[in-house]
């Protein structure tokens, strides 16, 4: 246990998200953004103006003493680098997702990690918001029975009509499922518990895409990476679920994800929101029923596993957003790879624990 009521935190990478984690995090009462940096001093300087917080540069954000936290904000291919650098500091961890584009160097950030007696978090941390809290609850409490089988679908056209940066998304680490997969991937193991056994194909729809996006309109952006991935999830628990994400489809009517058991069904929201609408079908009822959340944060809660980690450090308990389950997720995403170029079915040499449920009637910005 550590006698530290509040925890100092510097963000790098000043990017499109940064704003969601200042905002966030100012919510709870274990944390406070202090510093930011970021390569581009300007893009710092005016994120630091705007939250009313120090901008500084990366190697003088990682030797200030007040900084007990580093939220990885870089972009996919350093967050390796800039996490084991973090972390060589004598810095815990909170990156964006993924973990780390390689398994090799996702393993170094976890052994780094443990060989300093620091922590490590990544994102995403929406499954700790209401909606995905509350269908937890409803699956611990039976309402469903006991899970056999699921869907989740994440399809859409891609990035580059709307993102003001969108190269980056058909570059090695993006795609649709190392951009977006790792939401669907942290929900299902958040209520299922971990993957044993990966079956999939990927697919790439296009050689390139063109921007529409305003600030590369016309572009031609090379595509490096599956844009279509479609596989079948073996969960530990001997529940089976369908998961297909893509970048190459302009409509569809799927449910983001849904759970199939042996009493009845339950819908869940969006994973990458905080709230969203759940619903449960039993036998005996005419049709899908809303379920009022039982647990809090249904607006933009990005910082809440920082905030969890915290805690967790000052109790001893750990983290819900641990580092373990970030690479399990990051071993799943690249089995849906391996499992389509080699035309097998792949079991994973990972696992890690179910992250604990939030308990219910929690005081709103503290987590225990």
């Amino acid at each position: 246990m550590i006698e530290k009521t509040k925890f100092g935190v510097g963000i790098i990478g000043c990017g499109n998200i940064c704003g969601a984690y200042f905002k966030g995090c100012a919510m709870f009462r274990a944390v406070e953004v202090v510093a930011c940096a970021d390569i581009n001093m300007d893009v710092a300087q005016k994120a630091a103006e705007e939250h009313g917080v120090r901008a500084v540069t990366v190697d003088e954000l990682l030797a200030m003493d007040e900084v007990d936290i580093v939220i990885n904000l870089t972009i996919p291919a350093v967050h390796a680098e800039v996490s084991i650098k973090a972390l060589e500091a004598g810095k815990h961890v909170h990156c964006e997702k993924p973990l780390a584009v390689t398994l090799e160097d996702g393993k170094r950030v976890i052994e780094t990690a443990a060989a300093r007696g620091l922590r490590v978090g990544c994102a995403p941390d929406t499954f700790l918001g209401a909606g995905y809290q509350t269908c937890r609850k409803l699956l611990d409490d039976g309402w469903v029975g006991r899970p056999l089988s699921g869907t989740a679908f994440m399809m859409c056209r891609g990035p580059e009509g709307w993102h003001p940066n969108p190269a980056f998304f058909y570059q090695v680490g993006g795609g649709p499922m190392f951009d977006v997969g790792p939401y669907y991937m942290t929900a299902l193991v958040h209520l299922l518990g971990p993957v044993k056994q990966v079956s999939a194909v990927t697919t790439k729809g296009f050689q390139t895409r063109t921007a529409t996006c305003e600030e590369h309109f016309g572009e031609e952006l090379p595509v490096d990476v599956p844009t279509h991935y479609s596989g079948t999830l073996v969960f530990a628990n001997g529940s089976v679920v369908t998961v297909g994400v893509s970048f190459d489809v302009h409509r569809h009517t799927h449910s983001p994800i849904e759970i199939y058991g042996t009493e009845g069904s339950l819908c869940a929201p969006d994973p990458n929101a905080f709230g969203g609408q759940v619903r449960v079908f039993r036998p005996g009822n005419e049709d899908w029923r809303d379920v009022a959340f039982t647990h809090g944060y249904d607006e933009n809660s990005r910082g809440i596993g920082v905030a969890d980690m915290a805690q967790a450090i000052q109790s001893g308990r750990p983290h819900r957003c641990d580092g373990r389950l970030a690479y399990h997720v990051l071993e799943i995403m690249h089995a849906y790879e391996t499992a389509s170029v080699e035309g097998r079915t792949i079991t994973l040499e990972s696992t890690c624990e179910q992250p604990a449920a939030f308990p219910l009637g929690m005081l709103t910005g503290v987590l225990d």
